[in-house]
């Protein structure tokens, strides 16, 4: 992947990652074949910050039904980005 953009696809807000901001952490779903390397060069030059490890997770999309029709909801990947101590990254912002 070359375009940092394509890596990442948008960041993750809920109560968990928002907790994890605590630990100076920071989560976003990325595409489903960016490998660390790419997460963690995408999220330096998007953000100007260094990043100190990524670990990343395989979601698989559920089994859902609708009006008796059994449908399946997309597989995903999900990177938890650690920050370096004092840097920081407000995804929140413009909510």
């Amino acid at each position: 992947m070359t375009d940092a953009y394509s890596v990442i696809v948008a960041p993750i807000i809920t109560e968990k990652a928002t907790r994890v901001t605590e630990h100076n952490q920071v989560t976003f779903e990325v595409s489903l074949n960016a490998t660390k390397p790419e997460i963690k060069k995408a999220v330096e030059t998007l953000f100007k910050v260094k990043v100190k490890a990524v670990n990343t997770l395989r979601v698989k999309g559920k089994i859902k039904r609708f009006r008796g029709i059994a449908g399946k909801r997309s597989d995903w990947k999900k990177a938890v980005v650690t920050l370096e101590k004092g840097d920081r990254i407000d995804v929140t912002t413009g909510i």
